[in-house]
């Protein structure tokens, strides 16, 4: 069983950060709202890249 204080990885990080940007929206997002999701999108997919290994693309697909 992991330590509580040991840090969780980088994509689970990210994964919990676009819940919570995502959490009370029952709308569309704003261009802007569209653009910050992308940034984090785009870091969660290079987070699963590295954690897999893997230099291509993730058959993972983004968090919702």
């Amino acid at each position: 069983m992991p330590a509580a204080s040991e840090p969780s990885c980088p994509a689970e990080e990210i994964n919990r950060a676009i819940r919570a940007f995502l959490a009370d929206r029952d709308r569309p997002l704003t261009t802007a709202e569209r653009r910050v999701y992308e940034e984090l999108r785009a870091r969660w997919v290079d987070a699963i890249r590295r954690r897999s290994g893997v230099a291509g693309g993730s058959s993972h697909g983004p968090p919702r």
